[in-house]
């Protein structure tokens, strides 16, 4: 890869203020970090201080992912830096920190007329667009695309300016410095960080960057399971003595507690409401009206929820969700939509007009997020300025939704950063940054808001529920020589665009349904080489707001496939593991990693009364390939799917920190547990009809299953681990379950009827 300052990034904190991002023309930005009164910025991405702690900026939420570990890592062992000295700071929204990658990805969403002119990851167009928005977006696990050669410049300019520094107090070459430890070294002479920072700023780094020889990385089997981590996670230690700051955790003075209760699902407005039961509460201070939502105020957040429990408002809404009707819509538009064609190969046409040796029914019920914190959110409005502390995988949305809401210019919003405990996708959505700015603007007062969980499931957004027909014609010996995938959903992906880039509210993004959705298909497509094969969707409006989930296409097509894969197999009486095999001589890696799989986890055929299940899968982003295989062992008890045991090998390239690599596939595998048996719920009447928690059927600590992960050592570009867990370990429950009980369950959540 060639590389240069101008290619990526330049940072002039320590000697301008100002940092150049270039793309068609150079394009000056603030330095977004900015040095206290004993610090030295050397770009947007780190500052060193006179006691030597090297601060480096993390421009994603930390949601559970360890990026607030990977990003100082690597910016770590490209400086030379001790990880004791080593600190973490937020970053402000700024196109310094744009995620370009993940712009092209979703190019069709910001650029609908012509995608192709900026969807691959080296567009200029996508950066120019994700440095001007600015595009701080944290999705589809394109992190390590964006950020790890910006933050290895910045951290190798860094470590060229000291060295600098250092090697005219010696009267030596700067080039035979060693920097490592915290020091720079020659021969027998060192000087730290902190005695060479405040000189450094003065020096200039070489243009182009004079990055180290080998790229982060760590080998897998040097740090098995249990392993203690080279990098121990930053974040860690707060989180477990409790000190960790989210945003509920927020305390200004003066500050008071508020209560929402939303609209039904549909067209609705604030209807009825008598505040006259609410006075007898404690703490209960005032109502504030939104033009759907009604939220109350008071001393503590229990007198607030409480205050709107005794007045249960009312709401006037037309066009309420209802799992009836959308059951109905995407039926009807499974058996006679217009399908879209999503990919093909071969001459469908001509095969199409035969007849089907096997077709299967699918039905995906909607999945609700189940994050651990419901949505919450802290503002305080003054003198015609929005200071919004909230957790936001899009921030700068955040920050529009407020200043829209507000009537104010986006300049006149502040948003600190907060952390998540998880988030999978749900706070792509900001509505609660709308709702806290208005309220703190009625009281005159600090505010902080957060839903309560069936608020939660009333106005948070599912992944979409869908219907699929897959068909199949295979040769004399079984083989799949054709496959037709006809899936029925809404154009999830497209809704989800009005809303993030065009401001649509809800129910106006509805009208983005009914169109072709190729990217909510994105890693839907077969892995296997198949002779005649056609992936068609079919639109559907369904009335039902829906969101994008951890997975997202992947998770809903691998699914599909590596189910309907296991019948075919079982029908043609061969084993489960030689029929995927068979058609993998293209994929050689995700044909040695399922092979790699099932000798660990003690592969035995799947057999009916063996309760293994495997699937496999393959994803590409930005690029960057990943490939697991997983193999379940698994089986029914009175309480429902009982998983015992999940063996996965992953393919993701190189690794950066394998403890953390280990925690995002385990992270996912359970994610995934908890889609097979729950998370998800009926509609009715505008309304969910699981309002807790403990209603969703989520694995527990005690269902955990004994979890093995082994990696491949790989030296090609690293593949965000997030994803992949989450895709293959659904479908290998799921071919378990048959291989134990001798059914098919072809619905989503995971059913115990016969198919």
């Amino acid at each position: 890869m060639h590389l240069s300052r101008r290619g990526v990034l330049l940072g002039a904190g320590a000697t301008g203020g100002l940092v150049l991002a270039w793309t068609l023309t150079p394009r000056r930005f603030a330095a977004p970090l900015p040095a206290g009164p004993d610090e030295v910025a050397f770009d947007a991405w780190l500052k060193i201080g006179k006691d030597g702690v090297v601060t480096v900026a993390v421009p994603e939420v930390e949601m559970g992912h360890g990026i607030t570990t990977l990003i100082p890592q690597v910016v770590a062992q490209e400086l030379g830096a001790d990880w004791r000295q080593i600190a973490v700071e937020p970053a402000p929204v700024s196109g310094v920190y744009a995620n370009a990658p993940l712009a092209a990805r979703w190019a069709p969403l910001w650029m609908p007329l012509f995608p192709g002119l900026a969807d691959k990851p080296d567009s200029i167009l996508a950066r120019r667009f994700a440095e001007s928005e600015p595009f701080d977006v944290c999705a589809d696990g394109t992190s390590f695309a964006a950020f790890e050669i910006p933050a290895r410049i910045a951290a190798a300019s860094a470590r060229a300016m000291l060295a600098k520094a250092a090697a005219d107090k010696w009267g030596v070459a700067w080039e035979e410095c060693e920097v490592a430890g915290g020091f720079v070294v020659h021969d027998k002479q060192r000087l730290s960080f902190a005695e060479l920072a405040e000189e450094a700023a003065g020096y200039k780094p070489p243009d182009p960057p004079v990055l180290r020889a080998q790229p982060p990385a760590e080998n897998p089997a040097e740090f098995p399971a249990g392993a203690p981590p080279r990098y121990p996670r930053l974040d860690l230690p707060a989180k477990v003595d409790g000190s960790y700051t989210f945003a509920g955790d927020v305390r200004l003075p003066d500050m008071v507690f508020a209560a929402i209760r939303h609209g039904p699902i549909a067209r609705a407005k604030l209807g009825s409401h008598d505040a006259g039961p609410a006075k007898g509460v404690r703490g209960f201070q005032r109502l504030v009206e939104g033009a759907d939502w009604l939220a109350a105020t008071g001393s503590s957040w229990w007198a607030a929820e409480e205050a709107l429990k005794r007045i249960a408002p009312r709401f006037k809404a037309t066009g309420r969700a209802d799992s009836v009707r959308i059951g109905k819509a995407l039926d009807h538009a499974l058996r006679f939509g217009d399908g879209v064609t999503i990919a093909k190969a071969g001459d469908p046409g001509q095969w199409l007009a035969d007849k089907f040796e096997h077709v299967a029914g699918y039905t995906i019920e909607p999945a609700l997020h189940a994050t651990l914190e419901t949505a919450s959110a802290t503002a305080r409005y003054a003198d015609g300025r929005l200071e919004l502390w909230i957790a936001s995988q899009a921030p700068q949305a955040a920050r529009q939704k407020a200043a829209r809401a507000l009537g104010i210019g986006i300049e006149k919003v502040v948003l600190y950063p907060m952390p998540a405990g998880g988030s999978f996708d749900r706070r792509l959505e900001n509505d609660h940054a709308a709702e806290v700015a208005l309220i703190a603007r009625e009281v005159g007062k600090p505010v902080q808001l957060t839903w309560s969980r069936w608020q939660e499931h009333v106005a948070g957004r599912p992944r979409t529920p869908a219907r699929a027909l897959l068909a199949a014609r295979t040769a004399q010996d079984g083989s799949l020589t054709a496959l037709k995938m006809r899936v029925a959903m809404p154009a999830t992906t497209h809704e989800f665009g009005k809303r993030l880039f065009e401001h649509e509210e809800a129910q106006d993004a509805l009208s983005a349904q009914d169109q072709g959705d190729p990217l909510a298909f994105d890693g839907a497509i077969p892995p296997y080489a198949i002779e005649t094969l056609l992936v068609e969707h079919c639109p559907a409006e369904i009335g039902l707001p829906t969101a994008r989930m951890r997975g997202n296409g992947s998770a809903l097509g691998c699914f599909l496939i590596e189910t309907f894969i296991d019948e075919l197999a079982s029908r043609a009486q061969r084993e489960p593991l030689s029929y995927r095999m068979a058609m993998l001589g293209h994929d050689l890696k995700l044909a040695a990693v399922l092979q790699r799989a099932a000798g660990l986890a003690e592969w035995n055929g799947g057999a009916v009364g063996s309760g293994q299940g495997l699937a496999c899968h393959s994803m590409t982003v930005a690029g960057r390939e990943g490939r697991i295989a997983v193999v379940a062992s698994a089986g029914r008890n009175e309480h429902g799917i009982r998983v015992d045991k999940l063996t996965a090998v992953v393919d993701i390239g190189r690794i950066i920190d394998a403890d953390i690599a280990r925690q995002q596939i385990e992270g996912g595998l359970v994610f995934g547990m908890g889609l097979a048996s729950g998370s998800t719920s009926a509609y009715a009447n505008g309304l969910p009809l699981t309002g807790r928690l403990g209603l969703l059927n989520l694995p527990l600590l005690a269902d955990c299953p004994e979890i093995i992960v082994e990696f491949v050592s790989s030296q090609a570009d690293p593949f965000d681990p997030g994803e992949l867990g989450v895709c293959a370990v659904v479908p290998a429950i799921a071919n378990a379950l048959y291989a134990a009980g001798g059914t098919r369950a072809r619905t989503l959540p995971l059913m115990a009827q016969a198919q």
